[in-house]
């Protein structure tokens, strides 16, 4: 059992920095993708990865795959209107990921279950060809008091 003094002081905040990894115009060695608002609850952006991504050679490293995943999925609940944290994520690679090509990426908030906010997220190649899709269950958070 969790005593009350076990418990954190305060609770995590998500708030959006000019230095994620991700998005971020600011950081040195980010992705600076530009995720587009679509309707409540969806965002979409174009990405394409450079060989400084890769694991093995002439492939995507699979962890930057899924965080691009997550930051879409991340986007579309905070364009729905939520503040939210990774609660759970599984990501499906479908094909290998190669640098140098444009891909698009798609993100969707697909269901509410109390404090769970469902989402799914796509990764696509310009022919159309998912290259992987994502999963995840976001924690919502308490509304900031004020």
């Amino acid at each position: 059992m969790t005593s009350t003094s076990e418990m954190p002081a305060r609770l995590p905040v998500a708030q959006p920095q000019s230095g994620c990894i991700v998005c971020g115009p600011d950081h040195p060695h980010g992705l600076r993708i530009r995720y587009e608002t679509g309707a409540a609850g969806t965002v979409a952006a174009t990405w394409v990865p450079t060989s400084a991504w890769e694991g093995f050679r002439g492939i995507v490293h699979g962890g930057i795959v899924t965080t691009v995943l997550d930051e879409a999925m991340s986007k579309a609940v905070a364009a729905a209107g939520h503040r939210a944290l990774t609660g759970e994520l599984r990501v499906r690679f479908r094909r290998p990921v190669e640098p140098g090509k444009e891909l698009r990426i798609h993100a969707w908030v697909a269901g509410r279950r109390r404090t769970l906010i469902d989402t799914e997220a796509t990764l696509t190649a310009p022919d159309g060809s998912e290259q992987a899709h994502a999963w995840a269950a976001f924690m919502a958070l308490p509304e900031a008091p004020g």
